[in-house]
């Protein structure tokens, strides 16, 4: 492999860089877990490699509590999130995804960022977060900021809104409005270690203290060429007494999702097979 590395401390630098090079094939590099693959699969003559690994701005690195939710800076990686006791009391979604991600080595290198920008349909802490209506504050080379749901982000196989002269600084995820939840990730694969999901349910939903639900998320990964939020299911949960649901409920509940996958066959699973593992996930949320 040939090719120039910018190595950035500050985000000025970062900036700088970015704005420097955008008549030049770039890539943003900072775990480099997905990168380094890439990479070797790719002409890389010509191309220049903007290492973030080392930025010090705590607005890209740190995890904070804040008044109307939770900040998580796109260098945060899987361990921090795994570690971080907030995230694994109040958004189970998140942690437990963090933590089925790939093994110890790579949850210590691998970046929220990144798993993000990787924009894989299997993308563990990206589902969780499109299941926790997630929030990205994106920056640009000029001073520009803007933010975007992370569902309206991607847009596509991996396609997003991101433009050449941005990146994404940090991930906003909104504070539960009660402490009553049912909350986690759900992950089947064909191993029990170092698997991409061949299906994944991201689900967070809250109740209030009489058991009404009052707002859900829900996503499904490895089944579409994006990871769908699936809109119509969580609706349908909305003022309904988590007690009193049926199994016909749990049954129109598990459709709804399906709504949301278009699954292929490939060397992994068949379509038939992501789907009946879907569906039967969607209906065991509530067991």
């Amino acid at each position: 492999m040939d090719f120039e590395v910018i190595n950035t401390t500050t985000s000025d630098e970062l900036l700088k860089a970015i704005a420097a090079n955008q008549n030049s094939n770039f890539r943003i590099g900072a775990g480099f877990t997905d990168l380094i693959n890439q990479l070797k699969k790719q002409n890389t003559e010509e191309l220049t490699i903007i290492n973030i690994a080392q930025l010090k701005d705590e607005a890209y690195t740190q995890i904070v509590e804040e008044a109307d939710g939770l900040r998580i800076g796109t260098l945060a990686t899987a361990s921090d999130i795994v570690d971080n006791n907030f995230i694994r009391e109040n958004y189970p979604v998140l942690h437990q995804a963090a933590s089925k991600l790939a093994c110890t080595q790579i949850r210590n290198v691998a970046t929220l960022g990144g798993n993000i920008c990787n924009v894989s349909p299997s993308g563990d802490m990206t589902a969780s977060l499109i299941a926790l209506k997630a929030t990205c504050h994106i920056v640009d080379c000029n001073g520009g900021e803007r933010a975007e749901l992370l569902s309206d982000f991607i847009i596509g196989l991996k396609k997003t809104t991101l433009k050449k002269n941005e990146i994404i600084k940090n991930i906003t995820i909104p504070m539960n409005d009660h402490h009553n939840i049912i909350s986690g990730y759900e992950k089947v694969g064909s191993r029990k270690s170092m698997e991409i999901a061949i299906v994944s349910l991201g689900y967070h939903i809250q109740m209030n203290n009489d058991g009404t639900i009052t707002d859900a998320g829900v996503s499904c990964g490895a089944v579409a060429p994006t990871i769908p939020f699936a809109t119509s299911a969580c609706d349908f949960l909305l003022g309904k007494d988590i007690q009193d649901l049926t199994e016909a409920d749990k049954e129109e509940f598990a459709n709804k999702v399906m709504e949301y996958a278009s699954p292929i066959s490939d060397v992994r699973a068949s379509e038939w097979y992501r789907k009946e593992v879907l569906f039967n996930l969607s209906q065991t949320i509530f067991s």
